[in-house]
Order: C-alpha cells, then sequence, then structure tokens
C-alpha cells in the first residue's frame, strides 16, 4: 500500500470528524451562544451547502495545477475553517469557520479519488479509493464518539483544536507521502497511459485532445466530459441512492428511541455500531467495485433497498434493530467507491471535475434524504417513515442504474477506467 494514501486516509478522518462531530455538540455550542436548536442545526446544512459549492467551484479553479499542492492548500484551507471555529466568539464566526472549512469537503475527496486512483494499478483503483474514503468511515467508527465525549468534558471548542491538529498531521503526511501528480506516476501511470489513451489524429501521439503538453487536462476538456450521458446517469444514481441511506439515518435517533424503545444513552453506541457497518462496507465494496464494478452495485443498491424495507418492518425489534443498523452502513457505504470508480471511468480523460461533481451529488442526496424523510415525518406517517422514503429513493437508483446499464450497452460504451493523468510515450 503506497503511504501517500494512509495521508489521504488521515485527511479523510479530519473532514469526517469535522462534518459529523457536530451533530453531538449541538445543545453546548446552542447554549452557549443562546440560540435555538433550529438556529444551530444550520451549522449542519451550512456546512453540507458548502461542500457542493467546494465540489464544483473550487475544483473548476485548480484544474490546472499540480494535484499534490492542491490538496496540500485545501488542507490549509481546512485548517484555517477549524480554527475559526475553535476561536470563535459568537455563532456567526463559529458558522464562517465551517463554511470555510466545508469548502474544502468536496474538492479534497474528488481530486483525492483521482490521486489514490493513480497511486497504484488499474485493477486496484476502486481499493485505492476506498482506503482513501476508510479515513471518512473511520471518522464515524471512533472520531465521533470520542470528539462527542472531548467536547463535553472539556467544552465542545476542545474537539475543534483536536480536529485542527489532526489536519496539520494531515498536511504533513500530504506534503512528504504524496507523489507530484501533474504526470501520472510510476510504472503504473505509465502503463495505463500508453495502454489506455487513443493517440489523436495530430501532435503529441501521447496525450489526450484538450490536455496540456504537461499532462494536465484543461478545464474545457474537463468540462467536456459533462457531454457523456453515462457521467449524468452517475451523478443521478449517486444523488438517489446515497440519498435513501441518509435520509434514512438522518432520523434513525428517533427511529431507535420511539419505535425501537432504546434508551437516548445508547443511542451513540448504536451509532458506533452504524459506523463499524460503514468501514466494512468501504472496504468490500472498493474490492467488489474492482473486480465487478456494474454488477456490485445493483446487487448493493438492490439488497440495501430490501434491508431498509425490513427495518421499516422490524423497528419494533431490538435485534432487528441492531442488525438492520450494521447492514444499513456496510451497504450504505459499500456503493461509494464504486459510484466513484464508475463516474471516473465515463469522464474518461478528465476526470477530476466529474469526481468533484460526484462528492457535490453525495451531499445534495443527504439533503434530498433528509428532506423527504422530514416531510413524512411531519405528515404523520411516524418514525419509520424515513427508513420507507430512503427504500424507495434506493429503489430509483437500482432502475436508473438499471437504465443506464442498458443504454450503455446498446452504444456500446465500456466504462473501463482511463488514464487519470498522462505522461508522454517512450
Amino acid at each position: 500500500m503506497p503511504l501517500g494514501l494512509l495521508a489521504l486516509a488521515v485527511g479523510g478522518f479530519g473532514i469526517g470528524l469535522t462534518e459529523f462531530v457536530i451533530m453531538g455538540l449541538l445543545p453546548e455550542v446552542a447554549a452557549e451562544f443562546g440560540v435555538t436548536e433550529a438556529v444551530a442545526g444550520y451549522l449542519i446544512s451550512g456546512y453540507a451547502l458548502a461542500v457542493a459549492v467546494g465540489a464544483i467551484g473550487l475544483t473548476a479553479a485548480v484544474i490546472r495545477l499540480d494535484r499534490k499542492t492542491v490538496l496540500g492548500s485545501l488542507m490549509i484551507l481546512f485548517i484555517a475553517g477549524n480554527l475559526v471555529s475553535a476561536l470563535a466568539p459568537t455563532y456567526e464566526l463559529l458558522l464562517a469557520g465551517r463554511v470555510l472549512a466545508a469548502l474544502c469537503h468536496g474538492a479534497f475527496f474528488g481530486i483525492g479519488a483521482v490521486v489514490a486512483a493513480d497511486m497504484v494499478a488499474p485493477s486496484k483503483r476502486a481499493g485505492a479509493i476506498a482506503m482513501m474514503f476508510a479515513g471518512l468511515t473511520t471518522a464515524n467508527v471512533l472520531g465521533v464518539p470520542f470528539g462527542t465525549f472531548l467536547g463535553q468534558q472539556y467544552g465542545w471548542r476542545s474537539t475543534f483544536w483536536a480536529i485542527t491538529a489532526i489536519g496539520v498531521v494531515a498536511l504533513v503526511g500530504i506534503l512528504l507521502l504524496v507523489p507530484s501528480t501533474r504526470r501520472a506516476s510510476g510504472a503504473h501511470g505509465a502503463a495505463a497511459a500508453r495502454t489506455t489513451s487513443t493517440p489523436p489524429a495530430h501532435g503529441d501521439p501521447a496525450l489526450p485532445a484538450g490536455a496540456t503538453p504537461s499532462g494536465t487536462p484543461s478545464l474545457r476538456t474537463e468540462l467536456a466530459a459533462f457531454r457523456n450521458p453515462q457521467v449524468w446517469w452517475s451523478i443521478l444514481v449517486t444523488v438517489l441512492g446515497f440519498g435513501g441511506m441518509f435520509g434514512a439515518f438522518t432520523y434513525i435517533a428517533f427511529t431507535v428511541t420511539e419505535v425501537g424503545g432504546f434508551a437516548t444513552t445508547s443511542v451513540p453506541w448504536l451509532l458506533v455500531l452504524f459506523g463499524v457497518g460503514l468501514f466494512v462496507g468501504n472496504f468490500l465494496g472498493g474490492k467488489a467495485a474492482d473486480r465487478y464494478l456494474t454488477t456490485s452495485l445493483l446487487v448493493i443498491l438492490a439488497v440495501l433497498t430490501v434491508i431498509l424495507a425490513v427495518f421499516a418492518l422490524t423497528a419494533t425489534s431490538q435485534v432487528m434493530t441492531l442488525v438492520s443498523l450494521f447492514l444499513m452502513g456496510a451497504f450504505g457505504f459499500a456503493t461509494v467507491p464504486g459510484l466513484q470508480m464508475r463516474i471516473m471511468g465515463h469522464a474518461q480523460a478528465a476526470p477530476t471535475m466529474a469526481s468533484g461533481a460526484n462528492i457535490a451529488a453525495f451531499n445534495v442526496g443527504n439533503a434530498l434524504g433528509a428532506w423527504i424523510g422530514g416531510l413524512a415525518i411531519a405528515a404523520g406517517l411516524g418514525f419509520t417513515s424515513p427508513l420507507w422514503a430512503g427504500a424507495a429513493l434506493t429503489l430509483l437508483a437500482v432502475v436508473a442504474l438499471g437504465v443506464a446499464t442498458l443504454q450503455e450497452r446498446r452504444t456500446a460504451v465500456t466504462p473501463t477506467p482511463a488514464p487519470l493523468t498522462t505522461v508522454p510515450a517512450a
């Protein structure tokens, strides 16, 4: 395993911790600044919106720069945002710090996924992406409970100081361990470039059309990837599939306490169980995507649909709730490496913008799922209704992926990963 992947995973851990730990600290934050729970909740929704903006806007702005330099700069932005949060004397400055940190989220995972895949052989790319996202899942398993405990014992600001320190460690790791990625690195990158790129009619035969001589695609080339309908199908599947899982998860505390009969004090440990499922699913999903990309996604999404429906039907059983929570996390996050790999493959030689757009799609799905689940509860359908809504969204994702696959076969386009960067032919 390239050590650079570990550095990216540490960055993912810090970013994941920033995103999710605030959920357990909202009461303390609301009390200190004298705001309502709803206003405090803007620290979550504001973060999600900033992620979507940064995933596309920042990625577009830095598309021609060396990816290692970009990742380091994004981590500096992350450190600055959490430092502002730790020092914030007002609620408004805390929200500004959250937004500042969130801007790097989408771009970091979008560009980081390309860099991670470029560090390994083509047959191991989805696994490399899963390794980077392992930091995010680990944040849910270990980071969020510890961060919440730290904030409750020593004040919520101590959690942001700890996250700032994690950002510094990740920055040092990126600078020392991640190779420069303007050109494809190592033998794997060179081999991929030689075996999968299509020579243009004129110019350097090693460069795809629209690429710069340095091997970095231009913004125009990156945006051209969105002309491929399969890129948009991939984004739609991400929004629906991840939205289904996250919509159910958003209200899980109400489901397990009001329907399942668990004590409120049990919720953090139930979330740890869910986080363990995320970790396992991310790892196995990456392995499956490397071998059977489309088939694995179809199966995982279909099984996730069944799990959400079964959970809704058996939520009154505490044993079934434990099983369903683990499986929901496992199959929900098992989709992530494959969904990211699919869009990168269809984006051909210019995957960076498409990768960032898919990270934005994850967060749009989060917002969509939470909104629909909230509407269902407000309509008086009960605290299992978000699970049913999630199952419906995930089923739509299965249908969308099925239609996309049929369309792909009709046009004889195979979503094999193209070279993520290029080098001059030897």
